[in-house]
């Protein structure tokens, strides 16, 4: 399978293309005298496709396997098994050298943005590390110039290039980050969680200057994040995972719309509505439990304990990820019988 990718992009070259990418840790576990090691699938056959300038959303709950892939996607982890093709070169066992090269086209935004800048470094420093590290012979007009644009790009005063990270909101952190993960002309940025640490008032403006800047310099991005109501206003298409796997793969209107799984029927529902009204006509989400531990899945659909609409077959038979004739991809034994349309105001 070749992975789900965007209808209105289908024609162009995917300038990212995973196939069945999985990465297992190995988990000590037992005391000193029965200790053994078990598997934990952080990420079991994922594959999909990214084309120039496009968003793909990756929601789920903690623990799903999120930032395993954005890790995995850069070389970051080694996976078990699978392809990244990146502009049809494969990243996957690429030595360091050569995979050192390629991150200049792929960089990533953190979720903790003071957690994530050097406390000891200026804004200037923090911004021109990446140019002094792929680039150690550039002259310090070049940087100057490189650094001060990056930050009138992204929303920082000039005045602002000697001071320290702990100088500034957790807004402006943010907005540092994004423009060292610029700085080096990538095609490719990753936002792990971006604005889950940030109050909603700021999430708003770093996704705006997200899109902005997507607009500006033709980004791809890949978004991951637990809420679907933040990957809603900046996503093309949404990737919902659970326990390592895919569980679809939609265009953003119709996952909110009509979403094809129960688990992203159960997620959109979740989601607070406004209108006291719209918000009684929706449906409890309907889901039971928590998510399972990694280290023992169930059998068939790993979502089966916990879903409404589970049948034996699905206790018993995994479910693959599967196009239907609408373009979208779901992993659901049921996905043409149920209907899981979303009830909204208006």
């Amino acid at each position: 399978m070749s992975g789900p990718a965007s209808g209105r992009r289908r024609k162009q070259r995917p300038v990212l293309k995973v196939q069945d990418l999985a990465v297992t840790y190995d988990i000590q576990q037992g005391g000193l005298l029965r200790r053994h090691t078990r598997p934990l699938n952080a990420v079991d056959g994922i594959s999909f496709e990214l084309a120039r300038g496009e968003t793909l959303g990756v929601v789920g709950e903690s623990g799903c396997g999120k930032s395993t892939l954005a890790r995995a996607l850069l070389g970051l982890v080694q996976p078990r098994r699978g392809r990244v093709l990146w502009l049809g070169e494969d990243l996957v066992g690429l030595d360091e050298k050569t995979l050192r090269k390629k991150r200049k086209e792929l960089q990533i935004i953190f979720q903790d943005p003071l957690a994530s800048l050097n406390p000891r470094m200026t804004v200037h420093d923090i911004i021109a590390e990446p140019l002094w590290t792929f680039y150690p012979k550039i002259a310090r007009v070049q940087v100057e110039e490189r650094v001060r644009g990056m930050m009138k790009m992204v929303g920082l005063l000039p005045n602002q290039i000697n001071r320290y990270p702990h100088e500034f909101s957790g807004g402006q952190c943010q907005r540092i980050g994004i423009a060292r993960a610029l700085v080096l002309n990538p095609r490719l940025i990753i936002c792990d969680e971006p604005v889950s640490a940030l109050d909603v008032s700021i999430q708003a403006q770093i996704i705006n200057l997200l899109k902005d800047l997507q607009r500006k310099l033709a980004l791809s991005l890949i978004f991951i994040a637990h809420d679907l109501a933040v990957v809603k206003h900046i996503s093309d298409r949404v990737m919902v995972m659970y326990l390592g796997r895919a569980m679809e793969v939609s265009s953003a209107p119709n996952l909110y719309r009509r979403p094809l799984h129960p688990y992203t029927s159960a997620l959109v529902k979740a989601v607070p509505i406004p209108d006291p009204a719209a918000r009684r006509r929706t449906a409890t989400s309907g889901l039971r439990g928590d998510m399972p531990s990694p280290l023992d899945p169930p059998a068939g659909c790993v979502f089966h304990p916990r879903c409404p609409y589970a049948v034996k077959r699905c206790e018993i038979e995994v479910p693959p990820l599967r196009r239907l004739p609408q373009g979208d991809w779901v992993a659901c034994h049921l996905a043409e019988e149920l209907d899981l349309t979303i009830v909204k105001s208006g």
